[in-house]
């Protein structure tokens, strides 16, 4: 059963290999989503600073009926924190607002600041000291993996060039129908794990009839075939939801796609719209 499958990161740490995403799970429901998820089988948890629900996450951790270290809880820097002492103080933000003695990973949520995600500037100067601040807290035990998200080629490229840690996990969005090969495949020859955010691309993928059709062949869900599509690129799928019936089928995914099937959701035609999400800058959106 994949909920009981790892992965393992550069540093030799066990990673579950499918994560429950927590993006627009409110603070007020996000304690039960945790106690659904853990009950189910779930151990890896993704939140962010970002996403406002930090409090509510720990409180699922504190509730949820099984001990700390059997779960992986993984947070984000704020994507505007680009100095190492804005970092710094954010870490210890997360810390607090989780409740934890540690968190399993952090990654910098992007390497822009959301309203000027896309732009030129790529922030390379202040990127290298938020990575200071995280490798500092990584090597002082606070964090246990520390990685980078929605970073592309040029990103990583800055950050190895100086670090004395590397990244280990780099979170994309990966979807059939939006598959970064190369930025997947330059991660990975880095030893850089790449998570998938979501994975059902905010649930446009289940329009697509070709793969309603695939799906119909193995009698799977669309959501299901979605997930085996990125566990088999060897990514680690995040999808998010609080409705524990999807928690459930979205871990039910023991079953191969075929060679030919992959190559055909690898070619589905791409996504341009994403409906009410497309303003969002992960989506190609632009914050105003």
């Amino acid at each position: 059963m994949i909920l009981e499958e790892n992965y393992l990161l550069s540093n030799g740490a066990a990673i579950p290999k499918l994560g429950l995403g927590t993006w627009f799970i409110a603070e007020e429901n996000a304690a039960q989503a945790v106690c659904d998820a853990v009950k189910i089988g779930y151990r890896h948890i993704d939140t962010a600073q970002a996403y406002g629900n930090e409090k509510g996450i720990g409180e699922g951790i504190r509730k949820c009926g099984i001990s700390r270290e059997e779960l992986f809880i993984t947070t984000k820097l704020a994507a505007e924190v680009k100095d190492y002492q804005g970092a710094a103080a954010a870490i210890e933000g997360s810390l607090q607002a989780l409740g934890l003695d540690y968190i399993d990973m952090m990654l910098i949520h992007s390497p822009q600041p959301w309203m000027e995600f896309g732009e030129a500037d790529r922030f390379f100067a202040g990127n290298k000291e938020a990575w200071r601040a995280l490798e500092d807290a990584y090597k002082a035990g606070k964090l246990r993996a520390i990685g980078v998200s929605n970073f592309q080629k040029e990103d990583l490229e800055n950050i190895l060039s100086s670090c004395t840690v590397a990244p280990m996990v780099n979170q994309l969005l990966v979807h059939a129908s939006n598959t970064p090969f190369e930025l997947m495949e330059y991660s990975q020859s880095k030893g850089i794990l790449v998570e998938a955010y979501s994975p059902i691309a905010h649930g446009e993928v289940l329009k697509n009839q070709k793969a309603a059709g695939i799906a119909e062949k193995y009698g799977v869900t669309v959501p299901q075939l979605c997930i085996r599509y990125d566990l088999q690129l060897g990514t680690l799928p995040l999808p998010k939801t609080a409705n524990p019936e999807h928690m459930r089928s979205n871990a039910q995914v023991d079953f191969v796609i075929s060679d030919e099937d992959m190559e055909q959701l690898k070619n589905l035609e791409r996504i341009e719209d994403y409906g009410e999400s497309s303003f969002f800058p992960v989506f190609g959106g632009k914050l105003k």
